[in-house]
Protein backbone atom coordinates (compact mmCIF):
# COMPACT_ATOMS: atom_id res chain seq x y z
CA UNK A 1 0.00 0.00 0.00
CA UNK A 2 1.25 3.60 -0.70
CA UNK A 3 -0.79 6.60 0.00
CA UNK A 4 0.99 10.17 -0.89
CA UNK A 5 -0.46 13.57 -0.06
CA UNK A 6 0.11 16.03 -2.60
CA UNK A 7 -0.09 19.40 -0.96
CA UNK A 8 -0.52 22.57 -2.42
CA UNK A 9 0.26 25.19 -0.35
CA UNK A 10 -1.06 28.08 -2.45
CA UNK A 11 -4.78 26.36 -1.89
CA UNK A 12 -4.02 25.09 1.26
CA UNK A 13 -5.49 21.88 -0.58
CA UNK A 14 -4.22 18.09 -0.26
CA UNK A 15 -5.59 15.37 -3.28
CA UNK A 16 -4.03 12.35 -3.05
CA UNK A 17 -2.46 9.29 -4.73
CA UNK A 18 -2.69 5.55 -3.49
CA UNK A 19 -1.34 3.13 -5.25
CA UNK A 20 -1.69 -1.21 -4.62
CA UNK A 21 -0.65 -4.05 -6.65
CA UNK A 22 -0.39 -1.62 -9.43
CA UNK A 23 -3.84 0.04 -9.47
CA UNK A 24 -4.11 3.85 -8.49
CA UNK A 25 -6.86 5.95 -7.26
CA UNK A 26 -6.75 9.81 -7.14
CA UNK A 27 -8.71 11.65 -4.71
CA UNK A 28 -9.59 15.38 -5.25
CA UNK A 29 -7.11 15.56 -8.21
CA UNK A 30 -5.52 19.55 -9.36
CA UNK A 31 -6.26 20.85 -12.30
CA UNK A 32 -3.09 19.89 -14.08
CA UNK A 33 -2.97 16.14 -14.07
CA UNK A 34 -0.14 15.31 -15.48
CA UNK A 35 2.11 14.49 -12.62
CA UNK A 36 -0.84 11.80 -11.24
CA UNK A 37 0.09 9.95 -14.59
CA UNK A 38 3.45 10.63 -14.28
CA UNK A 39 3.57 9.07 -10.73
CA UNK A 40 1.64 6.21 -12.18
CA UNK A 41 3.58 5.38 -14.92
CA UNK A 42 6.96 5.59 -13.13
CA UNK A 43 5.54 2.89 -11.00
CA UNK A 44 4.40 0.31 -13.74
CA UNK A 45 0.65 1.00 -11.98
CA UNK A 46 -2.61 2.19 -13.93
CA UNK A 47 -5.34 4.91 -12.44
CA UNK A 48 -8.36 2.85 -11.79
CA UNK A 49 -10.62 5.45 -10.42
CA UNK A 50 -10.92 9.41 -9.46
CA UNK A 51 -12.80 9.92 -6.15
CA UNK A 52 -14.17 13.49 -5.37
CA UNK A 53 -15.41 13.62 -2.21
CA UNK A 54 -17.81 17.03 -3.22
CA UNK A 55 -17.81 19.56 -5.94
CA UNK A 56 -14.76 21.83 -4.91
CA UNK A 57 -15.83 25.59 -4.29
CA UNK A 58 -12.37 27.24 -4.04
CA UNK A 59 -10.53 25.39 -7.15
CA UNK A 60 -11.30 23.22 -10.37
CA UNK A 61 -10.58 19.65 -10.05
CA UNK A 62 -8.72 17.73 -12.70
CA UNK A 63 -10.99 14.97 -12.77
CA UNK A 64 -12.42 15.62 -16.14
CA UNK A 65 -8.76 15.97 -17.50
CA UNK A 66 -7.98 13.11 -16.14
CA UNK A 67 -10.15 10.76 -16.77
CA UNK A 68 -10.38 11.81 -20.56
CA UNK A 69 -6.50 11.08 -19.77
CA UNK A 70 -6.66 7.22 -18.45
CA UNK A 71 -10.00 5.75 -18.82
CA UNK A 72 -10.74 6.19 -14.98
CA UNK A 73 -13.92 6.82 -13.98
CA UNK A 74 -15.31 9.40 -11.10
CA UNK A 75 -16.82 8.45 -8.73
CA UNK A 76 -18.88 10.95 -6.35
CA UNK A 77 -21.09 10.10 -3.41
CA UNK A 78 -25.40 10.02 -3.34
CA UNK A 79 -26.53 13.13 -4.94
CA UNK A 80 -24.43 13.99 -6.88
CA UNK A 81 -25.32 15.38 -10.54
CA UNK A 82 -22.93 16.00 -13.34
CA UNK A 83 -23.01 16.36 -17.07
CA UNK A 84 -20.97 14.28 -17.84
CA UNK A 85 -19.98 10.75 -17.43
CA UNK A 86 -19.75 9.53 -13.68
CA UNK A 87 -20.13 6.97 -11.09
CA UNK A 88 -22.88 8.36 -8.80
CA UNK A 89 -21.86 6.14 -5.57
CA UNK A 90 -24.51 4.56 -3.01
CA UNK A 91 -23.57 5.15 0.59
CA UNK A 92 -21.63 2.13 1.77
CA UNK A 93 -20.92 0.79 -1.83
CA UNK A 94 -17.30 -0.32 -1.97
CA UNK A 95 -14.44 0.12 -4.57
CA UNK A 96 -11.74 -2.62 -4.89
CA UNK A 97 -8.56 -0.92 -5.38
CA UNK A 98 -5.76 -3.54 -5.50
CA UNK A 99 -5.68 -5.35 -2.15
CA UNK A 100 -7.32 -2.47 -0.51
CA UNK A 101 -10.73 -1.69 -0.38
CA UNK A 102 -12.86 2.14 -0.69
CA UNK A 103 -15.43 2.36 1.55
CA UNK A 104 -17.90 5.42 0.29
CA UNK A 105 -19.44 7.33 3.36
CA UNK A 106 -21.96 9.65 2.66
CA UNK A 107 -21.52 12.67 5.01
CA UNK A 108 -23.91 15.31 4.02
CA UNK A 109 -22.76 19.24 5.57
CA UNK A 110 -20.60 21.00 3.99
CA UNK A 111 -22.57 20.37 0.68
CA UNK A 112 -25.46 17.84 0.64
CA UNK A 113 -23.23 14.90 -2.15
CA UNK A 114 -20.73 15.02 0.26
CA UNK A 115 -18.63 11.94 1.11
CA UNK A 116 -15.80 10.40 2.77
CA UNK A 117 -13.71 7.60 1.80
CA UNK A 118 -12.84 5.06 3.86
CA UNK A 119 -9.46 2.94 2.95
CA UNK A 120 -9.41 -0.42 4.36
CA UNK A 121 -6.11 -2.49 4.34
CA UNK A 122 -5.58 -6.41 3.16
CA UNK A 123 -6.92 -7.66 6.45
CA UNK A 124 -10.74 -5.53 5.95
CA UNK A 125 -9.31 -3.43 9.06
CA UNK A 126 -9.89 0.30 8.73
CA UNK A 127 -6.97 2.35 7.96
CA UNK A 128 -7.50 5.71 7.08
CA UNK A 129 -10.21 8.25 5.90
CA UNK A 130 -10.54 10.68 3.38
CA UNK A 131 -12.53 13.22 4.58
CA UNK A 132 -12.40 16.07 1.81
CA UNK A 133 -14.50 18.76 3.83
CA UNK A 134 -16.75 16.95 5.77
CA UNK A 135 -14.10 16.92 8.79
CA UNK A 136 -10.96 19.14 8.50
CA UNK A 137 -7.77 19.24 11.61
CA UNK A 138 -9.47 21.22 14.04
CA UNK A 139 -12.20 22.37 11.96
CA UNK A 140 -15.12 21.03 9.88
CA UNK A 141 -16.38 22.41 6.55
CA UNK A 142 -18.25 25.64 7.05
CA UNK A 143 -22.17 24.77 6.01
CA UNK A 144 -22.68 27.99 4.17
CA UNK A 145 -21.55 27.28 0.69
CA UNK A 146 -24.09 24.71 -1.16
CA UNK A 147 -27.11 26.87 0.41
CA UNK A 148 -28.88 27.80 -2.80
CA UNK A 149 -28.44 24.58 -4.29
CA UNK A 150 -29.40 22.50 -1.97
CA UNK A 151 -32.37 24.51 -1.04
CA UNK A 152 -31.69 24.40 2.69
CA UNK A 153 -30.05 27.19 5.30
CA UNK A 154 -26.92 27.13 6.63
CA UNK A 155 -27.85 26.23 9.79
CA UNK A 156 -30.20 23.26 8.76
CA UNK A 157 -26.50 22.06 6.23
CA UNK A 158 -25.02 22.62 9.73
CA UNK A 159 -27.56 20.59 11.81
CA UNK A 160 -27.06 17.71 9.08
CA UNK A 161 -23.57 17.80 9.18
CA UNK A 162 -23.68 17.27 12.98
CA UNK A 163 -25.36 14.35 11.91
CA UNK A 164 -22.77 13.01 9.25
CA UNK A 165 -20.46 13.46 12.04
CA UNK A 166 -21.52 11.36 14.97
CA UNK A 167 -22.88 8.68 12.92
CA UNK A 168 -20.63 8.11 10.50
CA UNK A 169 -17.34 9.41 11.50
CA UNK A 170 -17.12 9.25 15.62
CA UNK A 171 -17.98 6.06 15.21
CA UNK A 172 -14.97 4.65 13.69
CA UNK A 173 -11.52 3.54 15.75
CA UNK A 174 -8.91 6.30 16.81
CA UNK A 175 -6.39 4.76 14.90
CA UNK A 176 -7.56 5.91 11.62
CA UNK A 177 -5.45 8.23 9.54
CA UNK A 178 -7.02 11.51 8.65
CA UNK A 179 -6.64 12.81 5.56
CA UNK A 180 -8.55 16.21 4.74
CA UNK A 181 -9.19 18.09 1.14
CA UNK A 182 -7.46 21.53 2.93
CA UNK A 183 -5.43 22.91 5.62
CA UNK A 184 -5.00 26.39 7.43
CA UNK A 185 -5.06 29.14 4.77
CA UNK A 186 -8.53 27.74 3.07
CA UNK A 187 -11.26 29.57 3.50
CA UNK A 188 -13.91 26.36 3.13
CA UNK A 189 -12.87 26.24 7.19
CA UNK A 190 -12.22 28.91 9.94
CA UNK A 191 -9.54 27.41 12.43
CA UNK A 192 -7.46 24.49 10.36
CA UNK A 193 -4.13 23.50 12.28
CA UNK A 194 -1.45 23.86 10.28
CA UNK A 195 -0.67 19.82 10.62
CA UNK A 196 -2.10 18.21 7.28
CA UNK A 197 -2.48 14.42 8.67
CA UNK A 198 -3.68 13.55 12.17
CA UNK A 199 -5.09 10.37 14.02
CA UNK A 200 -9.04 10.68 14.40
CA UNK A 201 -8.32 9.84 17.62
CA UNK A 202 -6.18 12.73 18.37
CA UNK A 203 -8.89 14.88 16.61
CA UNK A 204 -11.75 13.74 18.57
CA UNK A 205 -9.89 15.10 21.65
CA UNK A 206 -8.57 17.98 21.04
CA UNK A 207 -11.39 19.13 17.57
CA UNK A 208 -14.28 21.32 19.24
CA UNK A 209 -16.46 19.61 16.15
CA UNK A 210 -16.25 15.90 17.61
CA UNK A 211 -16.53 16.84 21.36
CA UNK A 212 -19.19 14.19 22.84
CA UNK A 213 -21.23 16.18 25.17
CA UNK A 214 -21.82 18.77 22.58
CA UNK A 215 -25.14 19.14 21.11
CA UNK A 216 -26.15 19.69 17.77
CA UNK A 217 -27.64 23.18 19.23
CA UNK A 218 -24.22 24.20 20.37
CA UNK A 219 -22.55 22.63 17.32
CA UNK A 220 -25.02 25.04 14.60
CA UNK A 221 -24.06 27.72 16.66
CA UNK A 222 -20.02 27.01 16.86
CA UNK A 223 -19.67 26.19 13.19
CA UNK A 224 -22.05 29.29 11.94
CA UNK A 225 -20.67 31.71 14.19
CA UNK A 226 -17.87 34.32 12.26
CA UNK A 227 -18.16 32.64 9.17
CA UNK A 228 -16.82 35.62 6.42
CA UNK A 229 -18.63 35.74 3.42
CA UNK A 230 -17.28 33.15 0.57
CA UNK A 231 -15.29 34.47 -2.42
CA UNK A 232 -17.58 35.57 -5.35
CA UNK A 233 -15.78 32.93 -7.23
CA UNK A 234 -16.86 30.01 -5.51
CA UNK A 235 -20.08 29.63 -7.57
CA UNK A 236 -18.36 29.17 -10.56
CA UNK A 237 -15.64 27.01 -9.54
CA UNK A 238 -18.54 24.65 -8.53
CA UNK A 239 -19.91 25.06 -11.77
CA UNK A 240 -16.94 23.97 -13.56
CA UNK A 241 -16.67 21.21 -11.40
CA UNK A 242 -20.14 20.14 -12.20
CA UNK A 243 -19.88 20.68 -15.78
CA UNK A 244 -16.92 20.18 -16.91
CA UNK A 245 -14.05 23.02 -18.45
CA UNK A 246 -11.37 23.34 -21.07
CA UNK A 247 -8.19 21.32 -21.14
CA UNK A 248 -5.12 22.96 -19.48
CA UNK A 249 -3.01 22.50 -22.49
CA UNK A 250 -5.34 24.70 -23.85
CA UNK A 251 -5.44 27.36 -21.31
CA UNK A 252 -1.75 27.50 -21.08
CA UNK A 253 -1.74 27.61 -25.04
CA UNK A 254 -3.92 30.90 -25.70
CA UNK A 255 -2.10 32.61 -22.40
CA UNK A 256 1.60 31.75 -23.61
CA UNK A 257 0.98 34.84 -25.92
CA UNK A 258 3.76 37.37 -26.20
CA UNK A 259 2.81 41.11 -26.67
CA UNK A 260 5.05 44.05 -27.18
CA UNK A 261 4.42 46.59 -25.17
CA UNK A 262 2.35 48.31 -27.81
CA UNK A 263 0.21 45.23 -28.33
CA UNK A 264 -0.22 44.54 -24.81
CA UNK A 265 -1.18 47.94 -24.52
CA UNK A 266 -3.85 47.69 -27.62
CA UNK A 267 -4.92 43.99 -26.30
CA UNK A 268 -5.71 46.37 -22.61
CA UNK A 269 -7.57 48.92 -24.46
CA UNK A 270 -9.46 46.90 -26.83
CA UNK A 271 -10.55 43.96 -24.93
CA UNK A 272 -10.99 45.43 -20.81
CA UNK A 273 -8.52 42.77 -20.07
CA UNK A 274 -7.39 43.11 -16.27
CA UNK A 275 -3.28 43.94 -16.11
CA UNK A 276 -2.19 41.10 -13.45
CA UNK A 277 0.97 42.16 -12.32
CA UNK A 278 2.50 39.18 -10.12
CA UNK A 279 6.25 40.26 -9.45
CA UNK A 280 7.45 41.18 -6.02
CA UNK A 281 5.47 43.75 -3.86
CA UNK A 282 9.13 45.87 -3.64
CA UNK A 283 9.48 45.81 -7.84
CA UNK A 284 6.01 46.53 -7.95
CA UNK A 285 6.41 49.61 -5.74
CA UNK A 286 9.20 50.81 -7.73
CA UNK A 287 7.20 50.82 -10.80
CA UNK A 288 4.24 49.42 -12.50
CA UNK A 289 2.13 50.25 -15.53
CA UNK A 290 -0.74 52.56 -14.72
CA UNK A 291 -4.53 50.99 -13.92
CA UNK A 292 -2.49 47.51 -13.37
CA UNK A 293 -3.29 45.20 -10.26
CA UNK A 294 -0.47 43.58 -7.81
CA UNK A 295 -1.48 39.72 -6.93
CA UNK A 296 2.07 38.56 -6.17
CA UNK A 297 2.91 34.48 -7.32
CA UNK A 298 4.87 34.32 -4.52
CA UNK A 299 1.89 34.97 -1.67
CA UNK A 300 -1.68 33.62 -1.58
CA UNK A 301 -1.88 33.77 -5.46
CA UNK A 302 -4.98 31.99 -6.64
CA UNK A 303 -7.25 32.45 -3.65
CA UNK A 304 -6.81 36.71 -3.98
CA UNK A 305 -6.92 36.38 -7.93
CA UNK A 306 -10.68 34.80 -6.88
CA UNK A 307 -11.76 36.83 -4.04
CA UNK A 308 -10.64 40.30 -5.92
CA UNK A 309 -11.11 39.85 -9.71
CA UNK A 310 -13.99 37.72 -9.04
CA UNK A 311 -15.62 37.03 -12.44
CA UNK A 312 -13.67 33.97 -13.99
CA UNK A 313 -14.31 34.69 -17.09
CA UNK A 314 -12.79 38.28 -17.48
CA UNK A 315 -9.21 38.34 -20.02
CA UNK A 316 -6.31 38.85 -18.02
CA UNK A 317 -3.00 40.12 -19.31
CA UNK A 318 -0.33 39.26 -17.38
CA UNK A 319 3.29 41.00 -16.45
CA UNK A 320 5.77 38.72 -14.93
CA UNK A 321 9.26 37.24 -15.52
CA UNK A 322 9.19 35.25 -18.42
CA UNK A 323 10.28 32.26 -16.68
CA UNK A 324 6.65 32.17 -14.57
CA UNK A 325 4.37 32.49 -17.02
CA UNK A 326 3.54 29.21 -17.27
CA UNK A 327 3.32 28.99 -13.86
CA UNK A 328 1.29 31.40 -13.61
CA UNK A 329 -1.28 30.50 -15.87
CA UNK A 330 -1.92 27.30 -14.36
CA UNK A 331 -1.94 28.77 -10.99
CA UNK A 332 -5.02 30.99 -12.14
CA UNK A 333 -6.77 27.73 -14.08
CA UNK A 334 -6.65 26.12 -10.61
CA UNK A 335 -9.17 28.80 -9.77
CA UNK A 336 -11.22 28.47 -12.74
CA UNK A 337 -9.37 32.01 -14.42
CA UNK A 338 -9.06 30.29 -18.01
CA UNK A 339 -9.13 33.21 -20.17
CA UNK A 340 -5.19 34.74 -20.03
CA UNK A 341 -5.12 36.29 -23.44
CA UNK A 342 -1.26 36.75 -23.42
CA UNK A 343 1.69 38.63 -21.28
CA UNK A 344 3.79 41.97 -21.63
CA UNK A 345 7.33 40.55 -23.64
CA UNK A 346 10.26 41.27 -21.90
CA UNK A 347 8.03 41.93 -18.68
CA UNK A 348 7.97 45.74 -17.05
CA UNK A 349 11.64 46.77 -18.29
CA UNK A 350 10.45 46.18 -22.09
CA UNK A 351 7.41 48.65 -21.00
CA UNK A 352 10.32 51.03 -19.57
CA UNK A 353 12.52 50.67 -22.80
CA UNK A 354 9.59 51.32 -24.79
CA UNK A 355 9.23 54.89 -23.07
CA UNK A 356 5.87 54.21 -21.39
CA UNK A 357 3.79 56.14 -19.14
CA UNK A 358 4.49 54.09 -15.50
CA UNK A 359 3.48 54.35 -11.93
CA UNK A 360 5.23 54.18 -8.68
CA UNK A 361 3.92 53.65 -4.73
CA UNK A 362 5.79 55.25 -1.42
CA UNK A 363 6.89 52.49 0.44
CA UNK A 364 8.66 53.02 3.77
CA UNK A 365 10.23 51.03 6.47
CA UNK A 366 8.32 50.58 9.66
CA UNK A 367 10.83 52.45 11.35
CA UNK A 368 10.29 55.47 9.26
CA UNK A 369 6.87 55.44 10.01
CA UNK A 370 7.50 55.58 13.63
CA UNK A 371 9.19 58.48 12.94
CA UNK A 372 5.65 60.06 11.73
CA UNK A 373 4.01 58.82 14.90
CA UNK A 374 6.28 60.60 17.22
CA UNK A 375 5.46 63.82 15.35
CA UNK A 376 2.90 65.60 17.34
CA UNK A 377 1.38 67.74 14.34
CA UNK A 378 1.52 64.53 11.70
CA UNK A 379 -1.97 62.59 12.64
CA UNK A 380 -2.17 61.21 9.21
CA UNK A 381 -4.38 58.06 9.27
CA UNK A 382 -3.67 54.68 9.40
CA UNK A 383 -5.68 51.74 7.31
CA UNK A 384 -5.09 48.24 8.11
CA UNK A 385 -6.04 45.80 5.66
CA UNK A 386 -6.13 42.17 7.63
CA UNK A 387 -8.79 40.49 8.20
CA UNK A 388 -11.53 41.27 10.88
CA UNK A 389 -9.63 38.91 13.28
CA UNK A 390 -6.40 39.88 13.04
CA UNK A 391 -7.42 43.54 13.42
CA UNK A 392 -9.59 42.59 16.76
CA UNK A 393 -6.97 40.66 18.50
CA UNK A 394 -3.87 43.47 17.86
CA UNK A 395 -3.50 47.04 15.78
CA UNK A 396 -2.05 50.21 15.78
CA UNK A 397 -3.58 52.65 18.50
CA UNK A 398 -6.38 54.29 16.27
CA UNK A 399 -5.72 52.48 12.83
CA UNK A 400 -9.16 52.19 10.44
CA UNK A 401 -9.82 48.85 9.50
CA UNK A 402 -10.75 48.02 6.23
CA UNK A 403 -10.22 44.05 5.10
CA UNK A 404 -8.65 43.73 1.36
CA UNK A 405 -11.70 41.29 0.57
CA UNK A 406 -13.98 44.50 1.31
CA UNK A 407 -11.59 47.37 0.01
CA UNK A 408 -13.95 48.27 -2.81
CA UNK A 409 -17.27 48.77 -0.76
CA UNK A 410 -15.42 50.86 1.00
CA UNK A 411 -13.26 53.65 -1.03
CA UNK A 412 -15.09 56.40 0.51
CA UNK A 413 -13.63 55.90 3.76
CA UNK A 414 -10.67 57.18 2.32
CA UNK A 415 -9.09 60.57 1.83
CA UNK A 416 -9.38 62.08 -0.71
CA UNK A 417 -6.39 64.93 -0.28
CA UNK A 418 -4.85 64.10 3.06
CA UNK A 419 -1.82 61.58 2.94
CA UNK A 420 -2.78 58.13 4.61
CA UNK A 421 -0.56 54.97 4.96
CA UNK A 422 -1.76 51.27 4.77
CA UNK A 423 -0.54 48.22 5.98
CA UNK A 424 -1.18 44.39 6.28
CA UNK A 425 0.34 41.95 8.21
CA UNK A 426 3.74 41.35 5.97
CA UNK A 427 3.43 43.63 3.43
CA UNK A 428 1.69 41.78 0.47
CA UNK A 429 -1.46 42.77 1.06
CA UNK A 430 -1.31 46.33 1.46
CA UNK A 431 0.63 46.24 -1.71
CA UNK A 432 -2.55 44.92 -3.16
CA UNK A 433 -4.83 46.86 -1.62
CA UNK A 434 -2.36 50.18 -2.75
CA UNK A 435 -2.82 48.56 -6.22
CA UNK A 436 -6.12 48.74 -5.92
CA UNK A 437 -6.86 52.17 -4.53
CA UNK A 438 -4.65 53.62 -7.27
CA UNK A 439 -6.88 52.21 -10.38
CA UNK A 440 -9.69 53.70 -8.47
CA UNK A 441 -8.11 57.41 -7.99
CA UNK A 442 -7.32 57.45 -4.86
CA UNK A 443 -3.35 58.18 -5.33
CA UNK A 444 -2.68 59.82 -1.52
CA UNK A 445 -1.15 56.85 -0.21
CA UNK A 446 2.13 55.37 1.68
CA UNK A 447 2.83 51.87 2.24
CA UNK A 448 4.86 50.25 5.12
CA UNK A 449 6.95 47.72 4.12
CA UNK A 450 6.65 44.49 6.28
CA UNK A 451 3.40 45.41 7.64
CA UNK A 452 2.46 44.66 11.55
CA UNK A 453 5.41 42.39 11.98
CA UNK A 454 7.99 45.42 11.11
CA UNK A 455 5.79 47.90 13.25
CA UNK A 456 5.78 45.71 16.83
CA UNK A 457 9.52 45.43 15.80
CA UNK A 458 9.87 48.90 15.66
CA UNK A 459 7.96 49.66 18.72
CA UNK A 460 5.14 51.59 17.76
CA UNK A 461 1.87 51.67 19.92
CA UNK A 462 -0.67 49.01 19.60
CA UNK A 463 -3.28 47.52 21.47
CA UNK A 464 -3.00 45.13 23.83
CA UNK A 465 -2.88 41.79 22.35
CA UNK A 466 -6.43 39.93 22.64
CA UNK A 467 -6.19 35.81 21.53
CA UNK A 468 -8.79 35.22 18.83
CA UNK A 469 -10.24 32.81 20.40
CA UNK A 470 -12.33 34.67 23.03
CA UNK A 471 -13.30 37.57 20.34
CA UNK A 472 -16.72 35.81 19.42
Amino acid sequence: MKIEQIYTGCLAQGSYYIESNGEVAIIDPLREVQPYIDKAVAAGAKIKYIFETHFHADFVSGHVTLSEKTGAPIVYGPEATTTFESIIAKDEQEFKLGELTFVVLHTPGHTMESTTYLLRDKNGKDHALFTGDTLFLGDVGRPDLAQKAATMTQEELAGTLYDSLRNKIIPLADDITVYPAHGAGSACGKNMMKETVDTLGNQKEMNYALRPDMTKEEFIKEVTDGLLPPPAYFPLNVKMNKEGYKNIEEVIAQGENALSPNAFEAAANETGAVMLDVRHQSDFAKGHIPGSIFIGIDGSFAPWVGDLIKDVQQPILLIADKDRIEETITRLSRVGFDNTIGYLDGGFEAWKKASKEYDMITSIPATEFKQVTNDSENEAPVFDVRKPGEFQSEHVVNAHHTSLSELNEHLAEFPDNETFYVHCAGGYRSMIAASILKIRGIHNLIDIQGGFKAIKEAGIETTDYACPSILK
